[in-house]
């Protein structure tokens, strides 16, 4: 855990560790995202003019999704609502904010909707291994109790030290959490190996949007599990947290996907385009893909 990586000499500002991975997440996945599009014969302007939107958009709505669900408890007051870079975001609310940044850009700038959102799939992947690496460094999204070698303790007044000194685990002279799962680098890595999965599985694609068909089933499959590792969500429904009921959902809807997908012909835009010679095909006329 680090929360202040270090501090900008002369000035005395605090660079914050979470707020340098969410930097670290939107530069590299912005970077792949642009040249997946251009090896796919892709605009890869659309992906530069579209990132921004769809980062921004998801960072407030997963900031507003956490701010909802801990009202009362985290979150005490309107002032700490802006106080994102002290961490406190919601993983789904990012993604709903992101599918509907992505939309609304799609709907006002119409381009071939399938292909950009494969192209996309395998950043998400890489903004999560980011983002989950500066949860472990603000001590945020921890796991249960547990004596494994690689148990983690966070010191005091770390979010887990304040969790189990306000259940009375540990006594208030405690310097440090009782050892935990380090849940946020399961995450992490669990992010890397999807995109691994991801990586490996786009050149053999039979149409465009499988690769994000892949990432609706695999993604939910993984945090499912993992949430059972994490002590910091209570249940929230059939004895499910939060994250594990929207999970659910979005495993489901990626059968649906995939069902609606096979209604298309095995074909792939990449294919047609270096057919055709083309190295940057009109948007518009592709939209309906």
């Amino acid at each position: 855990m680090r929360q202040v990586l270090f501090t900008i000499p002369f000035l005395g500002w605090p660079v914050f560790g979470y707020g340098a991975m969410l930097v670290l997440a939107f530069v590299s996945s912005t970077w792949l995202a642009a040249w997946r599009a251009r090896k796919e014969k892709l605009n890869p302007d659309v992906i530069l003019d579209m990132a921004f939107w769809v980062f921004f958009i998801g960072l407030v709505a997963a900031r507003l999704f956490y701010c909802v669900q801990y009202w009362g408890t985290e979150i005490q007051s309107l002032a700490e609502v802006v106080k994102y870079w002290k961490g406190g975001i919601v993983y789904y609310g990012g993604i709903i904010g992101g599918v509907l940044a992505f939309f609304g850009y799609w709907k006002l700038h119409p381009f071939p909707m399938r292909p950009y959102l494969d192209a996309l799939s395998p950043s998400i992947m890489v903004g999560t291994l980011f983002g989950r690496l500066g949860c472990f460094l603000n001590g945020c999204c921890f796991g249960d109790v547990c004596n494994l070698p690689w148990a983690v303790s966070f010191p005091k007044p770390s979010p887990p030290w304040s969790y189990e000194r306000a259940l009375k685990l540990i006594p208030e002279d405690a310097a440090w959490s009782l050892p935990l799962h380090p849940t946020q680098l399961y995450s992490a890595f669990d992010g890397l190996v999807i995109f691994a999965l991801l990586t490996a599985y786009y050149p053999v694609r039979r149409r465009d949007g499988e690769v994000l068909g892949l990432l609706m089933l695999a993604y939910p499959v993984t945090r499912f599990l993992i949430e059972y590792l994490r002590s910091d969500e209570g249940d929230f429904f059939a004895g499910f947290t939060i994250s594990q009921n929207i999970s659910i959902l979005l495993f489901l809807g990626g059968l649906a996907y995939w069902a609606w997908l096979r209604r298309y012909p095995p074909g792939r835009y990449a294919d047609e385009a270096a057919g055709e010679g083309l190295e940057k095909p009109a948007v518009a006329t592709a939209a309906a893909r």
